[in-house]
C-alpha cells in the first residue's frame, strides 16, 4: 500500500484566527488578513515582537520575531493586535477534531500543524487530492480560516510541499516530483537548515536545494557534521519518520519569563523564582513525573546569556524543593548585572517514585510537603489559579505563577479595544 502522509498548516494562524474572531463575533468588518497587520506583543512588559504577520505585512519585509520598533519602521501603517492564546488553544483544538474525522494518526506538530497519516483511510474518501482539498475546503466553510495541504509518501516532503504558494493551496511533492518542485527551491528554504547554516552553505558555493541534493554527504559532514548528512538526505528527500499520534513523554519541564524591568537584587529574583517553581512543579505533578536536574538560566540586560545546573540527592516534584535549588544556583551563577529574564528548566524524568531514601539529619517532612501541594493543586485547578496565593506575592507585580504564555497573552478584553 502506498504511504500518504498530509501535511496541514494553518496560513497566518495567529493572526487568522484573530480575523475571524473579530469578524464573526465582534461585529468587525475589516479583514486582518487582507491588511498589513501583525499579531504583537505588549511593549510596556518587554514583550514587544512581532508573534505572527499578515500575507500583505510580509511584502514589507517583515518577519516573525522582530521587534515592534523593527517592524513598524519597515511598515509604518502596520496595524497591531495584541495576542490571544486562549482563542488560539480552542481554534487549534477545532482544526484537529476535523482532522481526526479523517484518520485516526494525527500527530498534531505545532498548535497550528499536524502531519495526518491518509495510508489507511483515504481510499474511503477518494483520492489524495481530492481529500486534501475537502479537508481545506471544510475547514474554511465551517471554522472560518484557511490552510495549506501538502501531500507526499513522507513527513519531509509534505511539509515541503504545504510551504508552496499560498494561501488556501494542496500541493503534491511526490519523489518523482523532487527535481522539478524542490531542487530549485534556495536551500533556506528546506527544512532544518536555519540562517547560520545557510550562509555557511552559501560559502561553498551551494544555493539551491539541488546543489545541495547532488553533493557529496562525506563532504557535506566534513563542514557541517552529523547536519551535513541529515540536510543532504533531506534535500534528496529522504525521511522515515513515522506519524506519531501520541507524543512522546517530556524529557524536561521548564518555565521562563521576561520581568517587566530588571532584576538587580536577589530578594526580588528569588520571587521571581518562587513564581516559577511553582508552575513547573504543577506541570509535574499533573503529569505524574518527578524530576533529577534542576537548572538556571539567567539573561542578563544585554541579552547575554548563562546557565548552570544541579543533580538533587533525590527526584522531586514538590515546589519548595525546586524553588531550592534555584535559589543555591543563583548565587553561584549570577554576575551582579541587571536581569532581564530568568527560567528553571529540569531534566532526568522519570515516573513518580513514592519512596524516598532518607538523610540521617534532613528533618524536612516531604509527606506534608507533598499533601500541601496537592492540596493547592487541586483548589486552583477547581477555582482558577488565583484561588490560593503565597502571601509574599500580595501587592507585588511579579505573578505569583510566571512563565509560560503570560497572563496578559492569554485572554484579550474586546470591549476595550476599537474593532474597525
Amino acid at each position: 500500500m502506498k504511504t500518504i502522509i498530509f501535511h496541514i498548516d494553518v496560513n497566518s494562524a495567529f493572526l487568522s484566527w484573530e480575523a475571524v474572531y473579530r469578524i464573526a463575533h465582534c461585529g468587525g468588518s475589516l479583514d486582518l488578513r487582507e491588511i498589513p497587520s501583525a499579531v504583537g506583543g505588549d511593549m510596556t512588559l518587554r514583550h514587544g515582537i512581532i508573534l505572527a504577520k499578515s500575507i500583505p505585512a510580509k511584502k514589507y519585509g517583515i518577519k516573525t520575531g522582530e521587534t515592534i520598533p523593527e517592524a513598524q519602521k519597515k511598515c509604518p501603517g502596520l496595524m497591531l493586535v495584541p495576542p490571544n492564546y486562549g482563542l488560539y488553544e480552542k481554534c487549534s483544538a477545532a482544526f484537529m477534531n476535523v482532522l481526526r474525522e479523517y484518520s485516526d494518526c494525527v500527530e498534531q506538530y505545532s498548535i497550528d500543524e499536524a502531519f495526518v497519516d491518509m495510508t489507511g483511510t483515504c481510499h474511503l474518501f477518494g483520492s489524495p487530492e481530492a481529500v486534501a482539498a475537502q479537508i481545506k475546503d471544510r475547514i474554511r466553510n465551517e471554522l472560518g480560516f484557511t490552510v495549506n495541504i501538502g501531500i507526499s509518501s513522507n513527513k519531509l516532503l509534505a511539509k515541503m510541499a504545504s510551504d508552496f504558494t499560498k494561501p488556501d493551496r494542496v500541493h503534491t511533492l511526490y519523489p518523482e516530483e523532487i527535481p522539478e518542485k524542490m531542487w530549485p527551491l534556495p536551500v533556506s528554504d528546506l527544512f532544518f537548515v536555519g540562517r547560520a547554516t545557510a550562509q555557511k552553505l552559501f560559502s561553498v558555493g551551494i544555493r539551491f536545494i539541488g546543489d545541495l541534493a547532488k553533493a557529496d554527504p562525506l563532504w557535506l559532514r566534513s563542514i557541517l557534521k552529523k547536519q551535513g548528512e541529515v540536510i543532504w538526505g533531506f534535500a534528496n528527500g529522504i525521511d522515515c519518520s513515522p506519524v506519531i499520534s501520541q507524543p512522546p513523554p517530556n524529557k524536561g519541564y521548564g518555565n521562563s519569563t521576561t520581568a517587566p524591568y530588571d532584576i538587580t537584587d536577589v530578594p526580588t529574583a528569588n520571587k521571581v523564582l518562587l513564581a516559577l517553581a511553582e508552575t513547573v512543579g504543577n506541570r509535574l505533578r499533573a503529569d505524574g513525573v518527578q524530576i533529577e536536574i534542576v537548572s538556571l538560566g539567567i539573561r542578563y540586560w544585554d541579552l547575554s546569556y548563562q546557565s548552570h545546573q544541579k543533580k538533587l540527592n533525590a527526584s522531586t516534584n514538590l515546589t519548595t524543593e525546586i524553588y531550592k535549588a534555584a535559589c543555591e544556583l543563583f548565587p553561584e551563577l549570577w554576575n551582579g548585572e541587571p536581569i532581564r529574564h530568568l527560567g528553571i528548566h529540569t531534566g532526568r524524568v522519570k515516573d513518580h517514585d513514592f519512596s524516598r531514601q532518607l538523610e540521617l539529619f534532613d528533618e524536612t517532612d516531604y509527606e506534608k510537603l507533598a499533601a500541601m501541594d496537592e492540596t493547592v493543586d487541586r483548589l486552583r485547578e477547581r477555582f482558577g489559579i488565583d484561588a490560593v496565593k503565597r502571601a509574599v506575592f500580595i501587592n507585588q507585580p511579579i505573578d505569583h505563577m510566571s512563565g509560560g504564555i503570560s497572563r496578559e497573552k492569554r485572554t484579550v478584553d474586546y470591549d476595550r479595544l476599537e474593532i474597525l
